[in-house]
């Protein structure tokens, strides 16, 4: 998009954008890239219609964790044989309402496992491994481990074995995830060797799932992972015979999005120049949970000096920070600021904190632009919190 500047000027801000165009250049390379692949996006990086009906039009499935990502996909038009549902301490209520509609479950608990087979002998199923390989760009997004949540660990291999061979479970296709935001190929590989020497113990087997995880550039001058590259080692390291998923999240969606806001304010400290914008935490969580970087560029002074600032949110709480000290082209009073790689785990994560609306959110494509998603109204938020109090009325 060669203006973002208009955006705002049309649908206000704070307002989130996503380039369909990058998301499908970014499909087509990593499907292409691996042979015998299929590519199950991790909806929960941002469910946002638009770009979920973009991902099926171009063949892609659904990595789903919860009963809501499943609904939703099925909403939209995916088949349940292209949906991977992972099972992450979920009630039986919910796994059983998910079996019921065809979709294959992936296991990372010997309980949860032995409680399903136990209802549904002969059923196929996926199993999630913990390899062991502590991978992420932070400790939150480390998946896998020693004390990982996640996965069945090499020691209960006995217990997998005795729940197979008892309830004539057919393991259908073996699922590992070390980390979100992986960078080192290295790390991902050695999942992958430990995921490929189970291989033999499974002889229904159909599909290696190597997870997601792949990292995106945040700051400027940071490389891309070379997806061919690595591609060309996963089929070396797979069998031919075994289709390949992987689960792509923040790598498709990431650099497609930009959260547009307002400078609202800008405070002269003893040592600092505190901007505040008409958006925070709420809307973008990712900085203040995980210490994220975005990179931040001045829309309407593109040009001008770079000075140091301290980039602030609306939310009441002084962890509620975008950036600090960082250079930005000089700001002024109400110019437009754009918070780029925001298209994965950012308004996905959002929330309705000190009562302020979720954005609305406009896609592109060919600089084609169009409202995907109304942003929420804030009298009809407050008449749903207090109905009870108000059943009658439709304004505040």
């Amino acid at each position: 998009m060669k203006n973002f500047k208009n955006l705002v000027d049309k649908y206000g801000s704070p307002l989130y954008c996503y380039d369909l165009d990058l998301i499908d250049e970014r499909y087509d390379l990593l499907k292409n890239s691996i042979s015998n692949s299929k590519v199950l996006y991790a909806m929960k990086a941002n469910y946002n219609p638009s770009i979920l009906k973009a991902l099926l039009k171009r063949g892609a499935g659904i990595d789903a964790v919860s009963l809501g990502d499943v609904l939703l996909a099925l909403r939209i038009g995916f088949s349940s044989k292209d949906i991977l549902y992972t099972a992450n301490n979920s009630t039986q209520r919910e796994i059983e309402e998910i079996h019921k509609k065809g979709i294959l479950i992936n296991f990372g608990s010997v309980g949860q496992l032995e409680r399903f087979a136990a209802t549904h002998p002969s059923t196929e199923v996926c199993l999630r491994f913990n390899p062991e390989v502590v991978a992420g760009d932070h400790e939150y997004t480390a998946t896998a481990g020693p004390d990982s949540k996640f996965g069945i660990r090499l020691s209960d291999m006995p217990e997998v074995k005795r729940i197979i061979k008892n309830y004539d479970v057919k393991v259908v296709g073996i699922h590992q995830h070390t980390g979100s935001g992986l960078s080192d190929e290295d790390e991902f590989y050695q999942g992958i060797i430990f995921l490929t020497a189970l291989i033999d113990l499974f002889p229904d087997l159909k599909f290696v799932n190597v997870g997601g995880g792949i990292g995106v550039p945040y700051k400027e001058g940071q490389e891309s992972i070379d997806i061919e590259s690595v591609g060309k080692a996963l089929r070396r390291m797979i069998p031919d015979e075994f289709e390949i998923h992987v689960e792509p999240g923040k790598y498709l969606v990431a650099e497609s999005g930009h959260l547009l806001v307002e400078v609202t304010d800008i405070k002269e400290t003893k040592n600092k120049t505190i901007v505040g914008v008409n958006s925070g935490m709420s809307q973008l969580i990712r900085p203040v949970l995980y210490g994220a970087y975005h990179h931040i560029t001045n829309l309407s002074n593109p040009d001008g000096e770079k000075k140091a600032y301290d980039v602030v949110g609306n939310i009441c709480e002084t962890g509620d920070n975008f950036a600090t000290e960082r250079e930005i082209n000089e700001i002024k009073l109400g110019d437009t600021l754009a918070i780029h790689n925001a298209g994965a785990y950012c308004y996905s994560m959002g929330s309705n904190y000190n009562l302020r609306p979720m954005p609305s959110e406009v896609v592109y494509r060919d600089e084609k632009v169009s409202l995907s998603r109304q942003g929420n109204n804030i009298t009809d938020m407050i008449i749903k919190i207090v109905p009870i109090f108000f059943p009658d009325e439709t304004n505040l």
